[in-house]
């Protein structure tokens, strides 16, 4: 097999039942106070034995440190947090994705400690653009503006039949 079928055989077979990465992605997707105890010792070694050399470990530990700059409650102070764990995105000690993220932080991280300002995020306005857009794949390109608005308010559980002129509940 050629290294690129050997990968894709590999990702096929990480989604089957029972896999140890794909047991271990639950357990890493959590923020970590919300881990157990027993969690945390079946995370360690399944990362012992699937992660020999420490990158996805690194990553969890870079994902928990973002999340805690948005715990800090001054500005300035998150500023200079996210400044502190951006400051060398060329350190050859850490992988390339996570030389990627700091490179990234670093460049985003006036926008992202604006958030401790304000506390404001755009997360609804996201939320509904990708109902909108998951109705639109689900309908396959409805042509009808006024049904493609139907769809959606109706996909949205609360619509404004207001809106709806030409179709109105009995």
């Amino acid at each position: 097999m050629t290294s690129r079928a050997a990968r894709w055989a590999t990702r096929r077979a990480g989604k089957a039942r029972g896999d140890q990465r794909h047991r271990s992605r639950d357990g890493m997707q959590l923020a970590h106070r919300r881990v157990t105890e027993h969690g945390r010792t079946k995370l360690r070694g399944l990362l012992a034995a699937g992660d020999p050399r420490g990158e996805v470990r690194d990553a969890w530990h870079a994902k928990e440190t973002l999340r805690g700059i948005y715990r800090i409650g001054d500005h300035q102070l998150a500023l200079e947090a996210l400044n502190e764990r951006s400051r060398d995105p060329r350190d050859e000690t850490f992988s390339p994705e996570l030389n990627k993220l700091g490179r990234t932080l670093r460049t985003w991280r006036t926008q992202i400690t604006n958030w401790h300002r304000g506390r404001v995020t755009n997360g609804p306005t996201e939320a509904a653009n990708n109902l909108a857009k998951l109705i639109k794949r689900v309908s396959f390109g409805t042509a009808n503006f006024d049904h493609y608005r139907t769809r959606v308010l109706l996909y949205a559980g609360k619509p404004d039949w207001n809106l709806l002129d030409d179709l109105t509940p009995r």
